[in-house]
């Protein structure tokens, strides 16, 4: 089940190709105070695990998503969203992507890891569903900062109904 409020806007969220790169390099580069160098996103998408996708609306580029798909689920290691496009429903309609990905791969979980002083993701991702299920001390060293580990488990209701897997928002 797909939920859309009336503010949200409907993406196409696809596979993340070359000529991506540069719109995805901009949001990276004005969403983090200490965003990903190129050099490191292409590092990680070389490698066998890490799968990109991004959120298409009109044919531009207004949120990304990288990912890793180790066993029996996957661990989203980055995702922003264009300024213009946040609250839009965006990184939501992203997630909802990844736990379709989920019943399909018979994978069972989504994990993040964000900074503690993220509120704004905190929230976002606590409203997609997921809950905190861990700390990692003085995870960001440059900044003594630690992250906070959430986790979206597929429960077993929704796996035996894959056609009612969603994210469901309050």
């Amino acid at each position: 089940m797909e939920l859309y409020q009336e503010k949200d806007i409907r993406v196409n969220v696809r596979w993340m190709i070359r000529n991506d790169f540069a719109e995805v390099m901009a949001i990276e580069q004005y969403s983090f105070e200490f965003p990903w160098n190129e050099e490191e996103f292409l590092r990680c998408l070389q490698s066998r695990s890490c799968i990109g996708v991004v959120a298409d609306y009109r044919g531009k580029v207004v949120g990304y998503a990288i990912y890793e798909t180790p066993r029996n689920k996957i661990f989203l290691t980055n995702i922003a969203v264009a300024d213009e496009f946040r609250r839009k429903g965006v990184a939501r309609q992203i997630v909802q992507k990844l736990v379709r990905k989920l019943t399909y791969q018979n994978r069972r979980k989504i994990l993040i890891e964000i900074r503690e002083t993220n509120l704004t993701a905190l929230q976002c991702f606590r409203s997609l569903g997921f809950m905190a299920t861990g700390t990692l001390r003085n995870f960001y060293e440059e900044q003594d900062e630690d992250a906070y580990i959430l986790s979206y488990q597929l429960d077993t209701v929704r796996r035996a109904e894959p056609e009612t897997a969603g994210v469901m928002v309050s």
